[in-house]
């Protein structure tokens, strides 16, 4: 029976590739690779004369079955166009299938551009959960942000750069303008750059720095102010947002930025004052 290899493929330099990940694509019978125009440049810098089928989100169905049918007999590839494959692309569903069908699967690691933004970031690192892409839609980006706004551990994200701005805007309004971020673009290529600071300072520079180029963000998590407010403090502020027809999540997601106090503390006494005035 034939291994399923995971191979990492570099992110930007050709030469941020381990010669173990060289010599697996050199000896395996077939690469299986989400951009066959992508790999055939790197397996030409590298002098591999490899046999490459394409295998993607539009394909996916058809192909699982092919390349457990090869796995029968022979080592297989999987590349994504670049970094580590199965993270963000449809590989995940063919270790799934191989995995189900008793084959053995072998990660070969090696560049990935959401641990290099984190470690580069200067933000905390023994923490982090990563969110992927970011969802398209305004309202279901907002949702998401919401739901992830008081988590502790460093966020990462992926944005693309027509998104970038409205994005910033989001994470200013469900976080706060102060939370640091370090946003990374191009890393490991000549014009590499990590923009690090504010969301408030990052809206700024991309406002006057048009966005090129997918963007790994990196945000520190959530800390709660040293100073906590007292419970009738806070029960006045929410007295005076509910005087002006101020929503209950409004209320909950304003106050929590600057009372100490948690979005889901805030929104329960909102409530309770609401029912019971």
């Amino acid at each position: 029976m034939g291994i399923l290899y995971l191979v990492s493929t570099p992110i930007g330099n050709l030469d941020d590739i381990s010669a173990r990940a060289i010599k697996t694509l050199a000896e395996v019978k077939i690469i299986a690779a989400e951009d066959t125009r992508q790999t055939r440049k790197l397996l030409s810098h590298y002098h591999i004369n490899a046999s490459i089928t394409s295998y993607h989100e539009h394909n996916k169905v058809e192909k699982i079955p092919y390349l457990l049918k090869e796995l029968e007999n022979s080592d297989i590839a999987v590349v994504s166009d670049a970094g580590t494959p199965a993270l963000n692309d449809p590989g995940y569903e063919l270790v799934r299938a191989a995995i189900q069908a008793g084959y053995r699967v072998s990660p070969i690691p090696g560049a990935c551009a959401p641990i290099a933004a984190l470690v580069a970031s200067g933000l905390p690192s023994d923490k982090f959960f990563y969110l992927g892409y970011l969802p398209r839609k305004k309202k279901e980006r907002q949702r998401l942000l919401q739901e992830f706004s008081e988590l502790t551990s460093t966020l990462i994200a992926l944005e693309v750069p027509h998104r970038l701005m409205a994005t910033l805007a989001d994470l200013a309004e469900a976080l706060g303008d102060e939370r640091q971020i370090a946003i990374a673009r191009e890393l490991t290529k000549i014009h590499e750059e990590i923009f690090r600071g504010s969301i408030e300072e990052a809206r700024e520079y991309f406002s006057a720095q048009p966005p090129r180029g997918e963007f790994t963000l990196v945000i520190s998590g959530y800390q709660a102010p040293s100073d906590r407010w007292r419970e009738d403090h806070l029960r006045r502020e929410i007295q005076n947002l509910l005087d002006s027809n101020c929503l209950p999540a409004t209320i909950s997601s304003q106050l929590a930025k600057k009372s100490g106090w948690s979005r889901r503390e805030i929104y329960q006494i909102v409530i309770e004052m609401r029912n019971h005035p």
